[in-house]
């Protein structure tokens, strides 16, 4: 369970961090670096991923605590997977928590990754990488020992 909080506050650390880093030396929705594959970019995501859910508005932010907390409840529950998925587990946690806390700090998310390369993809930050990792280092390892 260490692990977890550990990985979690590392993780909500280094995206807040980052953000503050933006909003304090970038304008919104001005390009301050573009390159083939990624332009670096400030924006207000007003909804969750691709901007989804935007016209929730302020309740977004309740839906999501909601969520959240009852991921806490389940995994408290679930203390197997925990303790098999512990820095992942934190990763999620840390991210997801990041990303709440912009909510009701900013009133949206901050972003200002924007992928190009290819095709056009949503932008994003740390925090939602780090999401992303710790859901599919959970998935691969499942289905690297065959569970369900």
């Amino acid at each position: 369970m260490r692990r977890v909080f550990f990985v979690a506050l590392a993780v909500f650390a280094f995206d807040w961090a980052l953000k503050w880093l933006f909003l304090w030396n970038f304008e919104f929705y001005q390009p301050f670096f573009e390159s083939e594959y990624i332009n670096l970019v400030l924006v207000k995501n007003t909804g969750v991923a691709f901007s989804m859910f935007a016209f929730l508005g302020e309740w977004l932010k309740f839906v999501q605590l909601f969520l959240l907390l009852g991921v806490v409840f389940y995994l408290a529950k679930e203390r197997e997977i925990v303790a098999k998925n512990g820095a992942a587990v934190g990763l999620v946690l840390g991210g997801g928590v990041a990303n709440l806390a912009d909510r009701f700090v900013h009133g949206f998310v901050v972003d200002y990754v924007s992928w190009h390369k290819w095709f056009e993809f949503a932008i994003f930050n740390a925090a939602d990488v780090c999401i992303d990792i710790g859901v599919a280092w959970i998935v691969w390892k499942m289905l690297k020992k065959g569970e369900k």
